[in-house]
């Protein structure tokens, strides 16, 4: 569906090129808003008239000002897709758009059509990717967008923001070793996804480089299908019984260190005395967790806000260089490791290559 006023003529992003702004901008002079320096609106004026720009006639203005996020349809991205949410608020305010949030499970075709009638500026994808029908339908429709924190690979040549999980997971194990351990486990996601397979291969490295033996059996899989905290209890509980069980698990998401901290807590075990955990994400959960959970802090908020701004600068017809972003991870040291059988550092104390 055209974003201009007519079926033919330039589009607004074209418009913006052309002016040197952005699209919420022209759209803000199209529209008659006086939130607009007069030189940035004479001289989008000029480049209106110049190319010919059909101003819509009739109705509402049509609201280019505008983008579409769409959240994961999966569970368990709860904490982290509020998080998206309150900074692709935050970032598109000082960008003059507004937000428009929809579950992923809730995008069909007619949610597509809606979204081009209202003139979205583009779209921006928590989690999951678009399917090859959505990929063709906004290449049709000439709408931008952009994943956030995809969780499969995604598609060649499409633009998207995520976190560095490979060297999350070295820098958990990094950690571990530096406290003296050596009987290193790890809980994984028993399903396919880029950051899950990102810290699994960053957990492998690391002990593999430090020249720790090969233990099939301190690498545990969390089923999909399993109710978070109760898939790690289960897979925890069986590191506890085997003949030589680990002194410390890094476990991929802090969502499931309840049920790594209740096993425990079943065969009469300390934290971080008899195990020490690292987690990943840096949630709620982390900061809740008694002991306070050491983990690999994802930075979600500025993949959300780095997104943001690169979504607002393909609308605005410039292109996706540099493409894709990680973002670096940081370790955060609480309390819940400490040396095999020893007592916790201080919390929040630093360790090399710019962990806190």
């Amino acid at each position: 569906m055209p974003r201009t006023g007519s079926t033919a003529g330039p589009t607004l992003a074209v418009v913006a090129r052309e002016a040197g702004v952005s699209v919420p901008t022209a759209s803000k002079v199209v529209n008659g808003r006086d939130d607009v320096a007069p030189e940035t609106r004479r001289r989008v004026t000029e480049v209106l008239d110049r190319l010919g720009y059909v101003r819509r006639r009739g109705g509402p203005p049509k609201p280019h000002g505008m983008v579409d996020l769409v959240l994961a349809s999966s569970p368990g991205g709860g904490a982290e897709g509020a998080a998206v949410v309150h900074e692709v608020e935050r970032a598109a305010h000082a960008e003059g758009l507004e937000v428009v949030v929809s579950a992923g499970r809730h995008l069909g075709r007619d949610r597509l059509d809606r979204l081009a009638a209202r003139g979205t500026a583009g779209v921006l994808f928590h989690g999951d990717a678009p399917s090859a029908a959505q990929r063709a339908w906004l290449a049709r429709h000439r709408v931008p967008y952009v994943l956030v924190d995809p969780w499969a690979e995604p598609p060649r040549g499409t633009g998207w923001v995520g976190a560095a999980d490979r060297g999350g997971g070295r820098a958990a194990v990094a950690h571990l070793l530096a406290l003296g351990h050596e009987r290193i486990a790890v809980l994984a996601a028993d399903a396919p996804g880029r950051a899950g397979a990102g810290w699994l291969a960053g957990w492998r490295e690391a002990v593999a480089g430090a020249g720790l033996p090969e233990r099939a059996a301190y690498e545990r899989r969390v089923g999909a299908a399993e109710p978070e905290p109760c898939g790690a209890r289960l897979r925890t509980l069986e590191l506890l019984a085997l003949p030589e069980p680990p002194t410390a698990v890094c476990v991929e998401s802090d969502a499931w260190v309840p049920g790594v901290y209740g096993a425990l807590a079943e065969r009469g075990l300390r934290v971080p005395d008899d195990m020490a955990v690292v987690g990943c994400g840096d949630l709620p959960e982390a900061r809740w967790a008694v002991p306070g959970l050491t983990t690999v802090r994802r930075p979600v908020a500025e993949m959300a806000g780095a997104a943001l701004a690169l979504l607002a600068r393909l609308a605005s017809g410039g292109a996706a260089d540099g493409l894709p972003v990680e973002l670096e991870t940081e370790l955060v040291v609480r309390s819940s490791t400490a040396p095999p059988g020893g007592s916790s550092p201080r919390a929040g104390s630093a360790g090399a290559g710019g962990q806190r």
